[in-house]
């Protein structure tokens, strides 16, 4: 069940440690950490089956972030979550850390795959999700791509794959913020009409705000079953989302900071720190 005030506050704790981290550090992908913090929040806050003291317990459902370069916003809520001190979130991306930019499961606790290679995380999950059916499991998987991600023709080899086997134990979230390194969507490859591209893929298909907390739970707390079909979840998000300074970047897929650009990052932890 959603509590909804709960997870709202979590999710201000997420995107609050991962301001911190990344601008302790200088430089990272703020725009694309912020934009998946309600997700984030949602899954590990409401819905997924995980114990953070047992982070490899055979029954927990997994999750895999295929968008890797949001790897700060996964690493704050398992920190917030109970899977190590929040304090070490302060070594992001240094030399010697349990933090790299992107998620490496051989280094961070509670981290179930290894991302960053665009394309590949979601053949990971789709792994895991094949597994978990064949051995007659109940694990659930979830897994969260970028927009721009989608240019790499190994995610549509995959989702082909999900929908053939009817993998219904596996959740897709595509993190619809309209940016990517280059540019927008429309300037580097138009995705076209991505609903009508996954529903002729054979998955079932629903659209929601990024950052609307209950329609991204009433999206995915319902296990899917028997005939249904594989769901995709289009998160109609904003880059930098949650932060109007960073919403507002022309471009905020990757920001090193200036002087002026920290002031306005600390600024925002405050406004955001207020709220808690």
């Amino acid at each position: 069940m959603l509590n909804l005030k709960q997870v709202q506050r979590y999710a201000t704790e997420i995107r609050v440690e991962t301001l911190k981290a990344l601008t302790n550090l200088g430089f990272g992908h703020y725009g694309g950490s912020m934009s998946v913090v309600e997700t984030l929040a949602v899954l590990y806050g409401a819905v997924m089956k995980v114990d953070p003291a047992q982070p490899q317990w055979p029954e927990r459902d997994n999750f895999v972030l295929s968008k890797g370069h949001a790897g700060p916003a996964l690493y704050s809520a398992l920190a917030l979550k109970g899977y190590f001190p929040r304090e070490e979130l302060a070594t992001l991306n240094e030399n010697g850390t349990h933090f790299p930019s992107h998620p490496d499961r051989l280094l961070t606790r509670g981290v179930d795959a290894t991302t960053g290679s665009l394309g590949q995380g979601v053949s990971i999950a789709t792994g895991m999700a094949l597994a978990h059916h064949l051995a007659g499991r109940k694990n659930r998987v979830f897994c969260i791509l970028g927009d721009g991600e989608l240019n790499e023709g190994q995610c549509w080899e995959a989702f082909q794959f999900i929908a053939h086997h009817n993998l219904n134990n596996l959740t897709l979230f595509i993190d619809y913020n309209k940016q990517q390194l280059d540019g927008t969507l429309d300037e580097v490859i138009k995705p076209f009409d991505l609903n009508a591209k996954f529903s002729a893929f054979g998955f079932d298909v629903l659209s929601v705000k990024g950052d609307d907390i209950t329609a991204i739970y009433e999206a995915i707390a319902p296990v899917r079953s028997g005939e249904q079909r594989p769901r995709v979840v289009l998160l109609d998000s904003i880059k930098g989302q949650g932060v109007p300074y960073i919403e507002q970047l022309p471009n905020s897929h990757h920001l090193r900071l200036t002087d002026d650009i920290k002031a306005e990052m600390q600024q925002a932890i405050a406004t955001l720190e207020a709220t808690l």
